[in-house]
């Protein structure tokens, strides 16, 4: 199998040119060298010009991709009384209060998104060793500690996805499956590349994005035309 996997790995390679891709070619190309069997994940790579040790220079958010991810993510709301009926109605997969904290605290991590009340962060609190590691904390800066329940359920079931750059500066964020029609990855792909140059941070120096890279889980990455966007910002 590796050896196999190593022939497939390179015959991939040969395929993709030294040079930057517009986006409508390389997710084509993309899907064109696809040899695993399954379902790949579609990543981009974004590395930006900021120093991430600095608060000022971290660049994070959240953008909801016109096309999702391609699974359906099970959401999980902390909430009480009224709150938890309106999550249950905005499709929330699992709901509660303290029970819910307790029952994660035993170790109970199966769902993909957490959304909690302001009000029960107190107790929401103590699950940071368990859901921190993970990137499952609720945070008001990504809409998910908010009393609009209803909302972000809504976002998070329409393929809300979570951007924030690595100590190296660099952001790595899905942006749909390879089986995806290739306008729907572009269309995918280009509202994650504006969300991240909207994000741009006041403090950062000189070039912006420094490359953006394309790939799936098993192909080699496609290096991204960042010229056009750049222009635009």
């Amino acid at each position: 199998m590796g050896q196999r996997e190593g022939k497939n790995q390179a015959k991939a390679k040969q395929q993709v040119e030294h040079r930057p891709y517009k986006l409508d070619e390389a997710v084509p190309l993309l899907q064109r060298i696809k040899y695993a069997k399954f379902d790949e994940t579609v990543e981009l790579a974004v590395r930006l010009g900021v120093d991430p040790k600095h608060a000022d220079q971290m660049v994070r958010g959240t953008v909801v991709l016109p096309h999702g991810l391609g699974k359906d993510k099970r959401v999980l709301v902390i909430a009480n009384g009224e709150k938890q009926r309106e999550a249950t109605d905005a499709g929330a997969d699992f709901v509660g209060g303290e029970d819910m904290v307790a029952k994660i605290q035993g170790g109970w991590v199966d769902f993909d998104a957490v959304i909690a009340t302001p009000d029960m962060m107190k107790s929401a609190g103590r699950l940071g060793k368990v859901l921190g590691p993970r990137g499952l904390m609720p945070n008001p800066k990504t809409g998910t500690v908010t009393f609009d329940i209803a909302k972000a359920v809504k976002e998070e079931k329409a393929g809300k996805v979570e951007f924030r750059t690595d100590k190296t500066g660099i952001v790595h964020v899905p942006v749909g499956k390879i089986s995806f029609t290739a306008p729907k990855l572009v269309e995918n792909a280009s509202t994650l590349l504006n969300a991240v140059m909207k994000a741009k941070p006041t403090t950062a120096k000189g070039k912006y994005l420094r490359s953006v890279t394309l790939a799936s889980t098993m192909s080699p990455g496609i290096s991204i035309d960042t010229a056009a966007m750049e222009a635009a910002l």
